[in-house]
């Protein structure tokens, strides 16, 4: 069995800034994670070979600039098989649509996997566009939002979260599937033997040509997505506390104070 788990290297949310010109992130100089949402895909890939009695191969893929291969060296130190980084001026400045292209791309080019697992989104954009873009592209099934995974045969048994609570759902493979971790999830930690480990597994990086797509199709150019303007938020005002007092006189002060903004 082949597991492909699409991994993505972000910036850490409290250092995001954007290029005013391009409306893309400027990630050089910024502190950068892996994806918490693809470290429990990742997590569960390597839960699922071990399952399957090790009898599958788990293959960590990114998209990114050079420096995104310190998150699959972490994901190699997790307990991925072998990792290929995406890494071309090309790929640079991606959408969701572009980004998905490439990877599908990729994915094909890796060889037909059983199972693509995803984040469920990415912290840098919370679009939660790209994995089920990627099973469009494959003509696959997907299943979203999945919190625990078990195989059957050549059937994965899900249970994902819904609004309402969860359900079971079952699919065959090959599958892609979005995953989001439980409220009980704490992400592993590898030890500096399995970090030692990781340098000698397989690694490559591949450019535009490995994986034979035209070049005006992808990066920024390929992207039908056009920002048209950015900007940070304003700063609110820090709130008023009403507390250490009776309930009756809170409640007077509350109704002056909004009486005074010209709420009431």
């Amino acid at each position: 069995m082949k597991v492909i788990v699409c991994v993505k290297q972000v910036p850490d949310t409290s250092e995001v800034r954007v290029d005013p010109e391009t409306g893309t992130l400027i990630r050089e100089g910024v502190p950068s994670v892996m994806n918490p949402f693809d470290q429990f895909a990742l997590e569960e890939g390597v839960r699922l070979r071990e399952a399957a009695g090790g009898e599958a191969e788990v293959i960590a893929l990114s998209m990114g600039p050079p420096q995104a291969r310190s998150a699959l060296m972490k994901a190699l130190a997790l307990g991925a098989d072998r990792a290929i980084l995406l890494t071309d001026k090309v790929f640079a400045g991606a959408d969701t649509w572009a980004t998905s292209l490439t990877l599908a791309a990729a994915v094909k080019a890796a060889g037909k996997p059983d199972l693509i697992l995803c984040g469920l989104q990415a912290i840098d954009g919370d679009t939660a566009q790209t994995g089920p873009e990627i099973a469009h592209r494959l003509h696959l099934p997907q299943v979203t939002y999945a919190e625990k995974i078990m195989l059957d045969g050549r059937t994965a048994v899900i249970t994902r979260q819904t609004d309402s609570g969860y359900e079971v759902v079952e699919v065959r493979m090959p599958a892609l599937i979005t995953c989001t971790p439980p409220a009980d999830f704490v992400p592993s930690t590898p030890p500096y033997s399995a970090i030692t480990r990781a340098k000698k597994k397989p690694y490559e990086e591949w450019g535009v040509d490995k994986i034979n797509i035209e070049a005006d199709t992808l990066g920024l150019r390929g992207s039908p997505t056009q920002v048209k303007r950015v900007f940070s938020p304003p700063r609110r005002d820090t709130g008023v506390m009403l507390e250490g007092r009776s309930a009756a006189v809170i409640a007077g002060e509350l109704f002056q104070a909004l009486a005074k903004e010209g709420i009431l």
